[in-house]
């Protein structure tokens, strides 16, 4: 075997095996940076929707549930914990045993029956997610089966999906004590987890419910009924092409404000139309 030792040898080489851009002189490891620029992700996620905290008192008492900014005791450990679970899953039943094995949210899992992880097929052409679990959600560990979860699934069969065909979850997989809403932290600590969900299903389109889960998925500020209706596009360093993406009004709060469903329904539409795209 020819050993090449001059510089013009080895550039030779190089061009003949297909190599035309010099990165740098020294390895780098791309998994690390991605499990860091998740971690930034996080804890970007928790600054921004403790910051949302400012919209509370422009939304009306029967608006959705909103985020409360409190110290609820997760760690930046945890986020980092979370990340490197999330990252190393490379299927959805990964995942769900990766955050079966979590306890970084403790604050939610001492007092919650079981982990809502996820329903729905894991090549879903459709994907939606949510803010929390509810009741029934904790009892029989799915999401979206409540009475949100009922009008969630007459949603999405008057544009045409069957609730079979997408695939649904949340932003944070317990539901919280006493009726309260998830703490900034803990939608922050989820969020790995819930973002390595969307990288392995790989949907077309990617519908977010309400606030929180508008706030965080999509990093988008402002009250949610200035966000509804816009498309956006969600993206992560793993991924290799941007995902379309859109807010909907949560049918919690559909349900307490009825008028808002004339909204929801061009929403709907618009959702419909931007299906039609994809299959034509």
């Amino acid at each position: 075997m020819e050993i090449l030792e001059h510089p013009q040898q080895i550039l030779s080489w190089y061009i003949a095996a297909g190599v035309d851009e010099a990165m740098g002189e020294e390895p780098l490891d791309r998994y690390a940076l991605a499990g860091e620029a998740a971690a930034k992700r996080a804890a970007q996620a928790e600054k921004m929707l403790k910051a949302a905290e400012v919209d509370r008192a422009a939304m009306p008492k029967s608006g959705p549930v909103s985020v409360q900014a409190a110290d609820e005791g997760v760690s930046e450990d945890s986020i980092k914990k979370a990340v490197q679970l999330a990252g190393a899953a490379k299927t959805i039943d990964d995942l769900r045993t990766s955050l079966a094995s979590f306890d970084g949210c403790a604050s939610l899992q001492k007092t919650a029956m079981n982990l809502v992880f996820s329903d729905g097929p894991a090549d879903a052409k459709v994907m939606v997610i949510g803010d929390l679990p509810g009741s029934d959600e904790d009892r029989q560990g799915v999401p979206f089966v409540g009475d949100g979860g009922i009008l969630l699934n007459k949603m999405l069969a008057s544009i045409g999906l069957d609730r079979a065909d997408v695939f649904v979850a949340n932003t944070v997989f317990w539901r919280p004590p006493g009726k309260r809403s998830a703490y900034a932290g803990e939608i922050a600590v989820c969020l790995p987890f819930v973002e390595r969900m969307i990288e392995i299903v790989d949907p077309q389109i990617l519908i977010t419910l309400g606030g929180p889960a508008t706030h965080s998925l999509l990093a988008q500020q402002g009250n949610i009924s200035k966000l509804v209706g816009r498309w956006f596009t969600y993206e992560t360093p793993k991924m290799s092409h941007p995902i379309t993406a859109c807010g909907l009004y949560h049918p919690d709060f559909l349900i307490k404000s009825p008028a808002m469903k004339r909204q929801a329904w061009a929403n709907l539409l618009a959702i419909q139309a931007k299906i039609a795209e994809f299959k034509a």
